[in-house]
């Protein structure tokens, strides 16, 4: 879901799969980096904290769905298998950003595009001009996983507020519903300054984490729970294409990593055997894992692409959690679409004189637009574990997989013998998993959509 941290000297808006916007430290008169004041750099608890708010939103509420495509034995075994993965990706990322830094004067932190920038910028010769366009590419990327969790966070919330709407005799239609949500979500949406819909993040999380615990209350005291034997430990290649790209839509938070790194007070703490990142991922992924296999095995094939959706929609605990949970989501909306207006808008008003001479007035003609773009997707892609699959198998393997194993084939090649056996190998490896993921998972998920048209 969508969350603020602002800390200094970094200031970074986190989401749940990876999303950030951030403005870089300050230097001193004469530009010595080393001087760079740090006293409210954060903890490694806080920098924790931070990254398991950023990697635990709308991923979670999909895990049932997730351990549904891989099956009991099949997901439990495969996602810790892909948290090893992307934090080995997260690490090639850090040691590229830190080596770009050093060989910048002046520099003080890089985010995800300048590091991909900067480390092909000053690798070998022939992938000098290519730069600029990794940079485009990675930016592309960014602002089409957050657009695409911005339609997610509308399908979200309708599907949940149409199921208390309906048991209490209020008989309209899922597009309706949708469409009344898109006021509320337009008003905020607007607002050109963080600060002004920052608060909201703090409620948000609270609604999120209230809304996991009570519906797995739910699902532990509603009745005896069915056998384990009564479910698929393994399923078919198919399904397994949905579940890589569910399970790395959860976990997509790579881009979050560089500004909390920069952010701490030790930022070798970061990364270290028992740092920062490691344990968070640890406990992460073990949270996954719970709610995935409870949710599963509760409701089996029949459970939907959030499990607030199987909640008896009779009991009125169920719809309150429906309504809360729908209420952290839409609150952190506002904040999902201003990460995907960091990017859009700066390239936009550099090329364009009209909105550098009315900047405020283009920038919300903007927003509107894209509010708009962003309620037109999740009215004609209705499914949210499709649209999950989709998102997760195209775009966050691409930032999550392929990107980082780039940039590490660039930093050694600067180094004489830096590419061993090893570094092919295991590079390679990554990328034939990931390559498989794109494909495999994007054709099937296109491929459902197309049938749920149907």
């Amino acid at each position: 879901m969508g969350r603020t941290l602002e800390i200094t000297p970094v200031t970074v808006t986190a989401t749940a799969n990876g999303d950030h916007t951030m403005e870089k430290q300050t230097t001193d008169v004469e530009g010595n980096s080393s001087q760079v004041k740090r006293r409210h750099a954060t903890s490694n608890l806080e920098a924790a904290t931070h990254l398991f708010k950023g990697s635990v939103g709308a991923g979670l509420f999909a895990m049932g769905d997730c351990f549904k495509n891989g099956g009991l034995a099949g997901a439990t075994i495969l996602l810790p298998i892909i948290a090893v993965m992307c934090v080995h990706c997260e690490r090639m990322l850090i040691r590229g950003s830190v080596l770009a830094v050093e060989r910048t004067p002046g520099a003080t932190f890089f985010d995800y595009p300048e590091t991909v920038e900067k480390c092909f910028e000053y690798g070998p010769r022939p992938l000098r001009r290519m730069s600029r366009i990794m940079k485009l590419i990675v930016e592309m990327f960014l602002c089409v996983t957050q657009f695409g969790f911005c339609a997610i966070y509308f399908v979200f919330i309708t599907e949940n507020l149409h199921q208390v709407l309906q048991q209490n005799g209020v008989d309209i239609s899922m597009s309706m519903v949708m469409l009344i949500t898109l006021l509320p979500a337009m008003i905020p949406s607007l607002m050109t300054n963080l600060k002004y819909i920052s608060p909201v993040s703090a409620f948000a999380n609270v609604a999120l984490l209230f809304g996991l615990i009570a519906t797995l209350s739910i699902a532990f005291s509603d009745g005896p729970m069915p056998a384990v034997g009564d479910r698929n430990l393994f399923t078919s290649g198919s399904q397994l294409s949905l579940f890589f790209g569910t399970a790395l839509f959860s976990y997509e938070g790579i881009a979050l990593i560089l500004p909390l790194r920069n952010s701490m007070r030790q930022p070798e703490n970061f990364s270290s055997r028992f740092g920062v990142l490691n344990s968070t991922m640890f406990f992460t992924t073990g949270l996954f894992i719970f709610t995935g296999f409870v949710s599963y095995v509760r409701w089996g094939e029949d459970v939907a692409g959030s499990i607030t959706l199987n909640l008896v929609v009779e009991d009125v605990l169920s719809q309150v959690v429906k309504v809360v949970a729908a209420l952290g989501v839409f609150l952190g909306y506002p904040i999902q679409f201003f990460v995907m207006m960091k990017i859009l808008w700066p390239p936009l008003k550099r090329s364009n004189s009209c909105a550098q001479k009315y900047p405020i007035s283009m920038q919300v003609v903007l927003r509107f637009f894209m509010v708009m773009m962003t309620f037109g997707v999740a009215l004609v892609v209705p499914q949210l574990n499709l649209f999950i699959s989709l998102i997760g198998a195209l775009c966050s393997t691409c930032l999550a997989f392929v990107i980082p194993v780039l940039i590490d084939f660039v930093v050694r090649a600067q180094v004489p013998k830096g590419l061993g056996h090893w570094s092919y190998a295991k590079n390679l490896l990554i990328l034939a998993v990931a390559l498989l993921g794109i494909v495999t998972g994007t054709y099937q998920s296109i491929v459902e959509i197309i049938r749920e048209f149907k």
